[in-house]
């Protein structure tokens, strides 16, 4: 049985619909790329990477100090998906920065 990580699925999901849209298949995207564009869409997984991080730190804290609710296992799979979720971004971010670098770089 494996664990779905949103961050992830979410992100390609965010992927596809850009594709989609930029191949001409606007009716296919999801809503949230058509009307809020990229940067609305880089900022909401920003924000739910972070959500993520203090979720999973607040929960470690939790088992720290002994609460009954909280196992180590809930704990250890949320500072991976945690940290999967940051090298995704981190991910996206470096190629970002690539494409920038090549566009500045373009001769027009």
């Amino acid at each position: 049985m494996s664990v779905p990580i949103d961050g992830l699925s979410s992100g390609l999901q965010q992927i596809r619909a850009m594709a989609a849209q930029a191949a001409g298949g606007a009716g296919t995207a999801s809503d949230a790329t058509q009307s809020g564009g990229f940067a609305s869409l880089l900022k909401a997984s920003l924000d739910k990477i972070s959500g993520d991080q203090k979720h999973a730190m607040s929960e470690a804290k939790a088992f720290e100090v002994g609460s009954p609710n909280v196992s180590l296992n809930d704990v250890m799979v949320d500072m991976q998906k945690a940290g999967i979720g940051f090298q995704f971004g981190l991910q996206v971010r470096n190629k970002l920065v690539s494409a920038y670098n090549e566009i500045m770089q373009m001769n027009v």
